[in-house]
């Protein structure tokens, strides 16, 4: 059974997602602030973390870098918080999501079975994945239907590809891709992704794998 801890000052949110994720088979815990939620960490050893970031003694973000310290369990944000740099600061912390309350729970259990799935897979790394009407062969690095890539295209997909309906932000994409000299050179980001578009989805117009989270960054949606 998947083990989740929630981090949130308020009683009532505590109380639904106690009730909702225990109602889909999830063993949880909560915690009302960010040093409990530290301690649970340590003792309980969950499988995935749902963290508020307007806590009551430590900040959310301080909160996000205290366990990554020393663990790589998966990290939703859950804030009221709508700033875009905010949500960055977050996932640059080590983050992997982001959802903006009020929150519907649908989308909250949609978000938490694809973490789980990615690290699932992640002990794995997949050779091939599949994209739309595509198959892309990463070790290879070719793709079906003779759909060619530049190196920039290829390095900048292949992280969204490996971190499968993780939120990747900005901030990581382009110093990743480009170096940190490059961290406001957003338009690169727009460029690139539009070009990955033409290539690979259907209608780029209105792109199903290859998402953007207006303000925060990048994420690949598999089938």
């Amino acid at each position: 059974m998947t083990r989740v801890l929630v981090v949130d000052d308020e009683p009532q949110i505590l109380r639904a997602l106690r009730i909702n994720l225990a109602a889909r088979h999830y063993e949880v815990a909560v915690a009302p602030d960010g040093a409990s939620a530290l301690r649970q960490a340590a003792d309980w050893h969950p499988d995935l973390v749902v963290l508020d970031l307007g806590l009551p003694d430590l900040d959310g973000v301080e909160v996000i870098q205290g366990l990554r310290g020393w663990t790589k369990v998966p990290i939703i944000v859950l804030s009221g918080r709508t700033d875009s740099m905010d949500k960055v600061d977050a996932l640059d912390a080590g983050a992997d999501d982001y959802v903006t309350k009020p929150f519907g729970i649908d989308e909250l259990l949609a978000r938490i079975r694809a973490v789980t799935r990615r690290t699932n897979q992640h002990e794995e790394e997949p050779a091939t994945v599949r994209l739309g009407d595509h198959v892309i062969d990463l070790a290879g690095k070719t793709i079906s239907g003779g759909v060619r890539l530049t190196p920039t295209e290829w390095h900048f997909l292949e992280i969204l590809l490996r971190n499968p309906g993780k939120l990747i932000s900005q901030r990581q994409l382009l110093t990743e891709v480009w170096g940190v000299s490059y961290l406001k050179e957003t338009h690169y980001l727009r460029q690139y992704m539009a070009q990955l578009r033409r290539k690979l989805e259907r209608d780029p117009a209105h792109p199903v794998h290859l998402l953007t989270e207006p303000g925060m960054g990048y994420r690949f949606q598999p089938s």
